[in-house]
């Protein structure tokens, strides 16, 4: 019995206000048992409940209303951020250094080869994948962090910043036994075993 869970399905958004061009790629998409959902602005899109499981957003530059490079913009500022693959038919460097400098993955300009997008789209989903991960194993730190008592995050930042117990005693006023004491119990309540496992721990609350 296979006890590996399958990963979540990706789901490719396409943003495009061409629509022969849209559902042409809505049915790459099917081609390679990707799930697809199609939208004809930004503001669709946006109105839309996308962005909760893994997945990338192909995103047209020119478009009715906001833009391409507008969406890009305000997905900058989003903590989720679901990679962007910018399409046009109309590029040139400048836009598409642009692109990438707001976090776009590629900047494909049209017409571009089927596969090229599928390779594209298949590292911006891994990179999501990852990216998911990342945050939810950030708020599990997060959640243990919270178990802990004021001393015991006291310790844990001092340890963390290299802090010697000794040193943690005397700046904290308590005596070295106790610093050992809150020690062993936020190893314990932060799931770690050694000091540099705590120290990531310390890097992914930030």
């Amino acid at each position: 019995m296979n006890t590996h869970a399958r990963p979540e399905p990706a789901t490719v958004h396409i943003v495009d206000d061409d629509v022969s061009l849209r559902e042409s790629l809505e049915d790459l998409m099917h081609s390679v048992g990707l799930p697809v959902r199609g939208y004809g602005s930004v503001q669709e899109f946006l109105d839309s409940d996308a962005g909760a499981g893994p997945g990338c957003l192909v995103l047209d530059v020119r478009l009715p209303g906001q833009s391409g490079m507008d969406l890009l913009r305000r997905m900058q500022h989003a903590r989720r951020r679901m990679p962007v693959v910018m399409i046009t038919g109309h590029g040139d460097i400048a836009m598409s250094v642009a692109a990438m400098k707001l976090g776009a993955v590629d900047f494909l300009t049209k017409p571009f080869r089927d596969q090229d997008l599928l390779d594209t789209i298949h590292a911006a989903v891994e990179q999501d994948r990852a990216q998911l991960a990342s945050l939810s194993g950030s708020e599990e730190v997060r959640a243990r962090w919270n178990t802990l008592t004021d001393g015991e995050k006291a310790v844990m930042e001092r340890v963390v910043r290299g802090m010697l117990n000794k040193q943690i005693a005397a700046e904290l006023n308590v005596s070295e036994i106790t610093v050992k004491v809150r020690r062993g119990r936020v190893m314990r309540k932060m799931q770690v075993r050694t000091l540099a496992d705590l120290v990531r721990a310390g890097g992914q609350l930030g």
